[in-house]
């Protein structure tokens, strides 16, 4: 994700100590020890993944027809306001030694244009690594990662099964770009596709392509991203984390990333919004530009 300040190496630390506790607090140690060892999507409420064909459809009609939903979600995203905060931290070991963070308001001006304004940016700590721009362009566009018709000819696209999500039921498929191109951002992992609204509501992978210059090396985690169900049709972004060890040269450093995108509204002059041949009432669109 980021570039490696050469000369810095990761410090270990240790700690012994002798704790005294309550046959109480043992019990919940002891809990808390073996919901460790649960695989973790057992601890989410992932169910297995089923190698199966899906049922009175075809693989290629189930693309086809999330790819649409997800051109007529960009649509809609794009007619909203909403705030991300974003967190960036480096760990040694489990404690934090250095972090960026920022929250963003993103709007529209009173010319229709979208904005990003900075509301909260307290000073970078980071240190032994450094933002670069192609990270504030992955928290922006490839984290909140949408895959809409248009962009289904550049990626392979491999069906995995079906897998339960919580209370949903979705299709699960692997993505790759077919091709990499150092000053385009995409992303390579895994997708969730709810089998009734068929929208993508879970991605995890990361973005490529890592990026090495000379001495320096830009390096990214891998990351999930949640979505959840907004004015009861779009399944916008809500949720990106990411706690990975990046590989550099020189030594690994641990990343933690923290997103968190909230209160979406919807932005604008009163229009209707055709979504999946529904009219959504009270829906809205920015102001055009005058012209």
């Amino acid at each position: 994700m980021l570039i490696r300040n050469p000369g810095l190496t990761t410090r270990g630390r240790g700690l012994s100590s002798y704790v005294r506790v309550s046959l109480f607090q043992l019990l919940c140690l002891i809990a808390i020890s073996f919901l460790g060892t649960l695989p973790a999507h057992a601890q989410r409420g992932e169910g297995a993944l089923v190698k199966t064909q899906p049922n009175g459809i075809s693989v290629q009609e189930i693309i086809t027809r999330f790819a649409e939903k997800e051109k007529q979600f960009q649509i809609a995203r794009e007619r909203y306001t909403y705030k991300q905060s974003n967190i960036i931290q480096t760990l040694d070991g489990d404690t934090v030694d250095g972090e960026y963070r920022q929250d963003w308001e993103i709007n529209f001006d009173s010319h229709g244009k979208r904005t990003i304004s900075v509301d909260y940016a307290p000073a970078d700590t980071l240190t032994r690594i450094s933002m670069t721009s192609e990270d504030l362009n992955d928290m922006q566009n490839v984290m909140p990662f949408v895959l809409t018709t248009e962009e289904i000819p550049d990626y392979n696209i491999l069906y995995l099964g079906q897998q339960k999500e919580d209370e949903l039921n979705t299709y699960v498929f692997d993505i790759s770009p077919k091709h990499i191109d150092k000053n385009h951002r995409r992303f390579e992992g895994r997708i969730w596709v709810d089998n009734q609204d068929f929208q993508i509501v879970k991605t995890y992978g990361k973005s490529v392509p890592d990026i090495h210059s000379g001495s320096q090396e830009n390096l990214f985690p891998r990351f999930t991203t949640y979505r959840e169900q907004i004015d009861n049709v779009y399944w916008f972004p809500t949720y990106t984390s990411a706690d990975d060890n990046l590989h550099f040269k020189s030594g690994d450093v641990r990343i933690r990333v923290i997103i968190k995108y909230t209160d979406y509204k919807r932005f604008g002059s009163e229009s209707t919004i055709i979504f999946d041949g529904q009219k959504l009432p009270n829906a809205t669109q920015p102001p055009q530009q005058p012209k």
